[in-house]
């Protein structure tokens, strides 16, 4: 295959504002982020945004069966070169990934590895933690700006904590997989990246997801209030904090997500 330049120059292809499109060029950086998952051989990827194909050619490489959603039609044509040296190994399908069943697109549970457009990322992901449990996918390899990955694996009593980080670590375990330098991409964003690697975890029992957002919405919505304030609206909050011995007193950020989950449990047992 050609380098990734050549097939940007020869195609005509430019990052799209619009799209939420930063490529990226770096083969040896791409292929360690296909390896994030682990061992690809003979295993279904679904990749959204490839783009020209970059870490797309990193997941083939690796054997791997991908299917490729693309809302740039531009892209279509560098992507058929890809579907030519990997005969049988890439499907491609032009449209937009927010408003399609994923799940449906498979009959196992593949991993989830992509270079997630930023104006759609966290959008997908929060959909993607909010599906049955177990999930229709085996892992999230995610890239993220710095900012928002920094969320999804904060520890309580941080900047970075809140409703993503409770979302996401109730019933899975994110991790930071590794940085991205501005600089890797092309255009370079205004902001570092990392990349994040999501696997399933069982939930406690009895706590439903949707009180559970909720709860979350209303703590940390007014993160800087005491909890006794920020919950008066949550109808059976502030007894449950007393049932539970948690200090109405304290912020939103100083509960673990262990507490976010209890709490949730007692409202739904009450309901």
């Amino acid at each position: 295959m050609p380098p990734l330049r050549d097939v940007i120059r020869t195609h005509g292809l430019t990052a799209s504002k619009a799209l939420g499109q930063n490529f990226l060029f770096d083969q040896q950086l791409l292929g360690r982020i296909a390896r994030v998952p682990g061992d690809l051989a003979g295993s279904e990827v679904l990749e959204i945004g490839p783009g020209p194909g970059g870490l797309t050619r990193a997941l083939l490489a690796e054997g791997a069966r991908v299917t490729a959603i693309e809302r740039d039609r531009r892209c279509i044509p560098a992507l058929a070169e890809l579907g030519e040296a990997w005969p049988g190994a890439l499907r491609v399908i032009e449209g937009d990934a927010l408003a399609i069943d994923h799940a449906a697109l498979f009959e196992g549970r593949p991993h989830v590895v992509a270079n997630l457009p930023y104006n759609v990322g966290t959008q997908l992901f929060v959909s993607w933690l909010s599906a049955e449990w177990q999930p229709w996918w085996q892992s999230l390899t995610l890239m993220f700006q710095r900012e928002v990955a920094d969320r999804i694996v904060a520890a309580p009593d941080s900047d970075a904590y809140g409703r993503l980080a409770v979302l996401a670590q109730w019933r899975s375990v994110p991790r930071i997989a590794m940085p991205v330098h501005r600089s890797a991409f092309t255009p370079p964003p205004k902001v570092m990246s990392a990349v994040v690697h999501v696997v399933p975890a069982e939930p406690p029992e009895g706590v439903r997801l949707a009180t559970l957002e909720r709860l979350t919405a209303a703590a940390f919505g007014q993160r800087r209030k005491m909890l006794r304030a920020s919950l008066r609206g949550m109808p059976g909050a502030l007894a449950t904090l007393e049932e539970l011995g948690i200090d109405a007193t304290q912020r939103a950020e100083t509960l673990s997500v262990g507490d976010y989950c209890a709490i949730a449990k007692v409202l739904d047992a009450a309901r």
